[in-house]
């Protein structure tokens, strides 16, 4: 029998928010796929192995996949770590993908998830922590109340509309465009708080738009609601 290939959040940065199912996943298997070109670099794998120490003793597989704008090249890239994927899979072997956050939300397994689906492989999802509710959490805000909305939107792709629907506004990925984010904001009117590097090591929160610097890090995540 083929193994499964699991796409597992390990939440967004504190250990203590890493599930139960992802740590019982990762205690169980010897098969660790980790994004980045070396695993034990990589953000989600500095945060399991808070919870599962052993996972440092583990087979870890690094799948690098660069952010790049050439579409045949991207389409390799993922083609080839899926088969190193399929590898393991071909011995039986289940492989763990672990992914920070919720592995449902921008997450590069699911570019190999569809290619692994296609070639018959059995691929489940485990979800994780959101960044962006862990970040309100931190804040200590709620997203949203009653039948107000929720816009996420990644925000590293460049905002691609003025922020004028009602509701709450989550921008992820912000750091790329963070000056023209924020210019953004200004006309929206709306009441903005931010977190960067949230249950993180150099953890900072940011009660105002003028507070968030333009420099801020790459695990920048605002949160724009309408004003009361």
């Amino acid at each position: 029998m083929k193994g499964i290939a699991y796409g597992v959040g390990v939440g967004p940065g504190d250990p203590e928010l890493m599930t139960l199912k992802a740590a019982r996943l990762i205690r169980e298997n010897d098969i660790i796929a980790v994004p980045g070109k070396v695993a034990k670099d990589s953000v989600a794998y500095k945060i399991a192995v808070q919870v599962v120490p052993e996972l440092a003793e583990k087979t870890l597989v690094p799948i690098y996949m660069p952010m790049i704008l050439d579409r045949e090249a991207i389409r390799k890239n993922h083609e080839e770590n899926a088969d190193i994927i399929a590898k393991y899979l071909d011995e039986g072997k289940n492989v763990v993908y672990i992914t920070l956050g919720d592995s449902t939300v921008y997450c590069t397994f699911t570019y190999l998830q569809t290619i692994l689906e296609s070639k018959g492989y059995e691929t489940q999802l485990v979800s994780g922590i959101t960044s962006f509710c862990a970040a309100a959490a931190r804040l200590n805000i709620p997203l949203a109340e009653w039948n107000e909305e929720i816009h996420v939107v990644p925000a590293a792709h460049k905002l691609q509309h003025e922020l004028d629907q009602p509701g709450t506004y989550v921008l992820m990925k912000s750091a790329s465009y963070m000056k023209e984010t924020k210019d953004t904001l200004r006309k929206s009117g709306k009441a903005v708080q931010a977190v960067e590097n949230c249950g993180m090591p150099g953890e900072k929160i940011y009660r105002d738009l003028e507070e968030i610097p333009d420099e801020a890090g790459y695990f920048s995540l605002i949160i724009a609601k309408d004003k009361q």
